[in-house]
C-alpha cells in the first residue's frame, strides 16, 4: 500500500483517490438513484440539487479547514487552504454564469429536450474532470518551472478584465464551430436523436453493415466540453494566482463544475436577470490579477482580506442585476405562459 503515499502534484496519490471516488461517487448517486429516469427538471428542482451540491461543496471545505488545522494538510507555498478553496471555488461558479448561456445555446442548436440535457451534463463532467485536470497540471507546471508565469497570469487576467468591461462579446453562431465538423469526420453521426443515448449501430448508408454512430446527443457534449475549455483560460489562471497549491486548485474547480450543472436549469431561465454582472466579474479579474502581481514583488496578500473583497464585489453584481432587471421576471412568465 506505499503507493497510496506517492506525492503527484504536491500531495499523497490518496487524498487524489478520495476526491475522485466522492465525485464518482455523486454523479453515480445522481444518475443512478435520483435521475434513473429521464424527465424534464423544473426551477425548483434544480434549486434543490444546487442546494444539495453547494452543501457537499461547503463540508468539503470544512474538511480542508479540519485537515489544516490539524496540522494533516499544509499547502505547497504556504497559503491559507480555507480561503483559497471558497475564493477559487466563488470565482469558478460565479465565472460559469457565461457557460451557461452558451450551453443553452448548444443544446437549442442542437436541439436536445430538456429531458436528456441534465444526463449529458452530467457524464459531461467525465470530460471536465480530465481535461481541467489536464489544464491545470500544465499550468502548475509552467508556474514550477518560471516563477515569472505569475506575473503572465496576472497580465493576462487584468487585460481579460479590462476587455470585459469596455467591449461585449457577440453571441457565438454554434453552426459555425468547426468542431463540430471534426466529429461529423470522426463519426458517423445520426440526424436524430436516440433518447439518451450518445451511440448507437446502424446500417451503414452506402455498405449497409451494421456501424456505430454517434447521435446529435453527443456532439452536443463534445462542444460543451469545448466550450468548458474555452471559459477555463479565464478561471485557471485566476485560481492560481490566489493559490499554486494544484490540489486545492482542481478540487475548487471540480466542485463548482459539478454544482453548476445542477444549477443549469435555474440559471438559463433567469440568465438574462445577471447582464451587469459582468462588470463586477471583470472587476475581481482586475483585482486578482494585481494581487497577483503585488504578491509576486512585495509578499503575500491577507488571503482572507482577498476573499472578503471578492465575495463582495461578486455578490454587489449579483444584487444590482436582479434590482436593475426586476421588472423581467414578470415579463418572461407572461412570455411562457403566452406560449
Amino acid at each position: 500500500m506505499d503507493f497510496l503515499f506517492f506525492i503527484f502534484l504536491s500531495k499523497p496519490l490518496w487524498m487524489w483517490l478520495v476526491f475522485l471516488s466522492i465525485v464518482i461517487a455523486l454523479m453515480a448517486f445522481d444518475l443512478g438513484i435520483l435521475h434513473k429516469e429521464d424527465h424534464e427538471i423544473g426551477v425548483a428542482e434544480s434549486l434543490r440539487l444546487s442546494v444539495f451540491y453547494i452543501s457537499i461543496a461547503i463540508a468539503y471545505g470544512g474538511y480542508i479547514w479540519w485537515s489544516w488545522s490539524s496540522g494533516t494538510l499544509v499547502t505547497s507555498d504556504g497559503t491559507n487552504p480555507v480561503a483559497a478553496y471558497f475564493q477559487g471555488y466563488l470565482i469558478e461558479k460565479v465565472l460559469s454564469i457565461d457557460n451557461v448561456f452558451v450551453i443553452s445555446l448548444i443544446f437549442g442548436f442542437f436541439a436536445i429536450p430538456r429531458k436528456y440535457q441534465y444526463r449529458a451534463l452530467l457524464w459531461g463532467i467525465i470530460g471536465v474532470i480530465v481535461l481541467r485536470g489536464i489544464m491545470i497540471a500544465v499550468g502548475a507546471e509552467l508556474i514550477e518551472t518560471y516563477k515569472w508565469m505569475t506575473v503572465v497570469f496576472a497580465a493576462f487576467l487584468i487585460f481579460t478584465g479590462l476587455k470585459m468591461l469596455f467591449t461585449h462579446d457577440a453571441e457565438p453562431d454554434i453552426s459555425q464551430n468547426k468542431l463540430i465538423g471534426l466529429v461529423s469526420r470522426v463519426f458517423h453521426v445520426t440526424k436524430e436523436l436516440h433518447g439518451h443515448k450518445f451511440f448507437v449501430r446502424q446500417p451503414h448508408p452506402t455498405t449497409n453493415k451494421m456501424v456505430l454512430f454517434a447521435t446529435p446527443l453527443f456532439v452536443a457534449l463534445v462542444v460543451i466540453n469545448f466550450a468548458d475549455i474555452i471559459f477555463a483560460v479565464d478561471s485557471v489562471p485566476a485560481i492560481f494566482l490566489i493559490t499554486q497549491d494544484t490540489f486545492i486548485v482542481y478540487t475548487a474547480n471540480i466542485m463548482a463544475i459539478l454544482g453548476l450543472r445542477a444549477l443549469y436549469f435555474a440559471l438559463s431561465a433567469l440568465v438574462h436577470r445577471f447582464e451587469y454582472l459582468q462588470y463586477s466579474l471583470a472587476i475581481v479579474l482586475i483585482f486578482i490579477g494585481m494581487k497577483g502581481i503585488y504578491s509576486y514583488f512585495y509578499g503575500k496578500f491577507n488571503p482572507y482580506l482577498s476573499l472578503t473583497i471578492t465575495f463582495g464585489i461578486i455578490f454587489a453584481g449579483i444584487f444590482y442585476s436582479l434590482w436593475k432587471t426586476r421588472g423581467q421576471a414578470g415579463d418572461v412568465a407572461e412570455h411562457k405562459t403566452a406560449d
